[in-house]
């Protein structure tokens, strides 16, 4: 392979497999889980993710249509050159059919057009980018478990309801913290707020001293923070460093992992507001999957954890009922089919690749009402899925029929 070391895990045989095997109706299914294996995203994909896919091949029975099924892995090193290369080599002679997790909006925006390309399929669980199903949709890939639009409708709607209007951002650099910040400037706007200022920082600084010297000036009463990874925790860490919320400011999170909360710490992230589309100890259910997962990976599953297994698993029970890996045919047999398991009831792909399904919005508890390592948040409101993600008027798809 050109420039990465690839793993191949084979779930049904024993043994690394170092040749190219074309795709064959008799021949092994494979799935593909390209992610951030090493980088500043792993917390948020890496290990997870590879696990959540495996879990769900593995749960499936490990075979589909008499073939069976492998999973195949690569870090993309947050580099789009890398992730563009090793995906039309999967697609095009490993016998990969769909590729899963691609955490980092410009390596998902890159990879679900070579989906395109190479009609195969790809399925998006770890970016957030809502340009993923708005000008940048595509009839080949999904955007799964959440997207910057639902992120910033949560989290805005409720904390201008708590009549905080006035709004300054703090933007990581890259596509995903640019896609946050506009659709949360949107809906800050329409629903009566104001933003008086913003600052995009580049997503390696270790160093928000200057940033957060503008926010702490402005008149803003509440400092967003959009990014995501170490970014994101770097940040919140100098905002608390900084007093900015001793001084009267509500710092909101437009992106908060559970393990982010984790990271931080309840000391530092307390009483933080965000929106989630998953959390492990929301119902029976969601408790059960959760340890099968920990027992797996050290830790409870959170949103792009859960969405890798579930949306696996939907493409899986596709290809079974649709009996081909033709990608038009799979692809409308998960759009016509209900997501209906731990994460999601009544889960709708529309015709844009939005999977719609109802998000949460969460405050992190304090010290004293956390029980347990991982007993972080606390539900505020749910919010249906007809109402958390972009409607397909205001859509920008050239999929979506006006």
């Amino acid at each position: 392979m050109k420039n990465l070391k690839v793993l191949l895990s084979c779930v049904a045989a024993v043994g690394v497999m170092t040749m190219p095997v074309l795709a064959q109706d008799n021949g092994p299914i494979r799935i593909g889980v390209l992610t951030d294996v090493s980088g500043q995203f792993s917390h948020e994909a890496g290990e997870g993710a590879i696990a959540a896919v495996k879990m769900a091949v593995e749960d499936f029975g490990g075979k589909v249509l008499d073939r069976s099924l492998e999973v195949v892995v690569a870090d993309h090193q947050n580099k789009p050159e890398v992730a563009v290369s090793t995906a039309r080599e999967w697609y095009e002679s490993q016998g990969v059919t769909m590729i899963n997790n691609l955490i980092n909006s410009g390596i998902a925006l890159a990879v679900t057009q070579v989906a395109k390309d190479e009609d195969k399929i790809a399925i998006v669980n770890g970016s957030g980018s809502s340009r993923l199903t708005n000008d940048s949709c595509t009839a080949n890939s999904i955007h799964y478990s959440y997207d910057t639009y639902a992120l910033a409708n949560g989290t805005a709607n409720q904390l201008i309801s708590q009549g905080l209007k006035n709004w300054f951002f703090l933007t990581a650099d890259y596509a995903f913290g640019h896609a946050l910040e506009a659709d949360a400037t949107q809906i800050v706007k329409a629903s009566g707020g104001e933003v008086s200022g913003a600052v995009r920082y580049p997503i390696e600084t270790s160093d928000h001293s200057a940033f957060m010297l503008q926010a702490q000036a402005s008149p803003a009463q509440v400092v967003a923070l959009a990014g995501s990874g170490t970014t994101f925790v770097n940040a919140v860490k100098s905002a608390s460093e900084f007093g900015l919320s001793s001084s009267g400011k509500t710092v909101a999170g437009l992106l908060v992992w559970d393990t982010d909360v984790h990271s931080l710490g309840l000391e530092t992230a307390q009483g933080m507001i965000l929106t989630n589309a998953f959390y492990w100890d929301r119902d029976d259910e969601t408790r059960a999957f959760s340890k099968k997962f920990e027992q797996r990976v050290g830790r409870p599953p959170h949103m792009g954890d859960a969405g890798d297994y579930s949306s696996t698993m939907h493409y899986l029970k596709a290809v079974e009922a649709a009996g081909t890996v033709d990608t038009q045919q799979v692809m409308a047999k998960m759009r016509e089919t209900p997501v209906n398991d731990f994460f999601a009831k009544d889960g709708k792909i529309r015709e844009d690749g939005r999977m719609v399904h109802d998000m949460y919005v969460y405050q992190v508890k304090t010290p004293a009402e956390s029980k347990g390592e991982w007993d972080l948040l606390k539900l505020v409101s749910t919010i249906p899925g007809d109402k958390a993600f972009r409607p397909l008027s205001e859509s920008e798809c050239p999929l979506v029929k006006k």
